[in-house]
């Protein structure tokens, strides 16, 4: 009798632990934390953080929006006429600011209403402002006088600890050889992580198989392949 097909599990939203208890402070991103658990005596009245994709830029966000009710919108939401609702809670996380994403001008008077209302804006983004390619002085000058923090790349306590919080988050449960047997093996960044234990859960799932060394190693060996994980039509 031929084997009964896999059959594709549902993608079903994860969830995910947000709160500040949840973040794993180490060196790498210590001076991120730091940045968040000092609102609301910053210095100034904004900050950019900066990190690659996975860094953990999003969680930190969600805790300083649980500490300052502050509003999360994307940068192409930024404009002249929205800076009063922006800032209608005091504070707003701009996320993912990118070359030719926001419009300038909105950004400058975003800045210049919080600095004269007492507000607080948080920048996030995967690129350095100096290669934002503003174009306008005056904003120019704004975004050099705010104080910019950096994620580094995941040290090994890091890795090792986002490896088994994503396992916890979907319920898997791994032991030491298994997170050590994958980080020698896998690139060294959060986003890599992210996306390697999602795709070990997926294909447990469609195999209904146990998520061992050997099972990891076999997805691992074809990381770079997922679509040799899917079922043809």
């Amino acid at each position: 009798m031929p084997d009964a097909p896999k059959q594709i599990p549902l993608e079903l939203p994860q969830r995910e632990a947000q709160g500040r208890d949840d973040f794993l402070v180490t060196p790498s991103n210590e001076a991120a934390v730091r940045l968040i658990d000092e609102w609301p005596n910053w210095p100034t009245h904004g900050a950019i953080l900066i990190g690659p994709a996975g860094a953990g830029k999003s969680h930190l966000t969600r805790v300083w929006q649980a500490a300052s009710m502050a509003e999360i919108v994307p940068a192409s939401v930024v404009s002249k006429d929205a800076v009063p609702e922006l800032l209608a809670r005091k504070a707003v996380c701009i996320e993912d600011v990118c070359p030719g994403n926001f419009d300038e001008t909105g950004l400058f008077h975003l800045l210049n209403l919080a600095r004269q209302d007492g507000g607080h804006v948080l920048l996030t983004s995967e690129i350095e402002p100096s290669h934002w390619q503003v174009q306008l002085p005056d904003l120019r000058s704004r975004l050099a006088a705010l104080p910019t923090v950096r994620i580094l790349p995941p040290d090994d306590n890091l890795l090792r600890g986002v490896l088994v919080k994503l396992f916890t988050d979907r319920q898997i449960a791994v032991d030491e050889p298994l997170i050590s047997y994958m980080m020698l093996r896998m690139p060294r960044s959060l986003a890599a992580a992210r996306d390697l234990v999602a795709l070990i859960d997926r294909e447990a799932l469609v195999s209904k198989a146990e998520v061992t060394r050997a099972f990891v190693a076999k997805v691992m060996a074809h990381y770079d392949s997922p679509s040799l994980f899917t079922t043809p039509p």
